[in-house]
């Protein structure tokens, strides 16, 4: 790839990492729309692949060395609610990988530096780049450096993340009956994104869109519940 990019060079800057290896940084912030461009140079998917199990592994360990006494169900509960596409889309928000992305035309033109699902991708082949560059303690550092807090919030209400059981619980005891979901998948099967539209009593109480069709309905119901709860 030639020499870092400014938006790899930038980001590992925020992430306090002096790599010796930064083509591995800068292969976690290529999407394959510009690899394609490129000539087939490598993606960020196999570095994605690395980071998702990383980032499984220190969740699960920490919540298991955190929370002694919490049942095993309540510790997937936790880790379900902190490692999903949404939070880490927000998390790569905060970080800034948007604005490194190395995207293709059509992917720039289409929005793609915020697409929830393209962050979320990214952000855990940043997790893969820095623990091969950097080894576990690092990875580790900067996962619970920006989960720690989040962790310890899903495990104080652990069924918080839950938001469509939530709802349902809301809309039966208010007498509304269960909410019925519709959900619509657009793009390729590589990079679909769904939307959903939840319905109370047949009206329509919220929207989401997420990566896949759990993360739009449970954002469409997180809305839904912020609706009723205002009425």
């Amino acid at each position: 790839m030639g020499d870092i990019s400014d938006g790899a060079a930038r980001l590992a800057e925020r992430l306090g990492q002096e790599l010796a290896t930064p083509s591995l940084l800068e292969q976690a912030l290529s999407h394959r729309s510009w690899c394609a461009e490129q000539g087939g140079v490598p993606s960020n998917e196999r570095l994605e692949f690395l980071g998702d199990a990383v980032l499984g592994l220190v969740v699960a360990e920490h919540c298991l060395r955190r929370f002694p006494d919490m049942p095993e169900g309540e510790l997937a509960k936790v880790r379900a609610a902190v490692v999903n596409a949404r939070v880490l889309a927000e998390v790569a928000d905060q970080l800034g990988i948007g604005g490194a992305l190395l995207l293709g035309k059509g992917e720039e033109a289409s929005g793609g530096r915020t697409k929830p699902s393209i962050l979320a991708d990214a952000l855990e082949a940043v997790i893969g780049a820095l623990y091969l560059e950097a080894g576990w303690t690092a990875a580790e550092h900067l996962i619970l450096g920006f989960l720690r807090q989040r962790i310890e919030r899903a495990a104080a209400e652990p069924d918080d993340f839950d938001q469509k059981g939530l709802l349902q619980e809301l809309t039966v005891r208010q007498g509304e009956g269960i909410p019925r979901y519709i959900v619509t998948g657009t793009g390729p099967d590589h990079d679909r994104q769904y939307e959903a539209a939840v319905f109370v009593n047949g009206v329509q109480r919220g929207a989401g869109a997420g990566g896949t069709k759990k993360d739009a309905e449970q954002e469409a119901a997180r809305q839904a519940i912020s609706e009723l709860r205002r009425a």
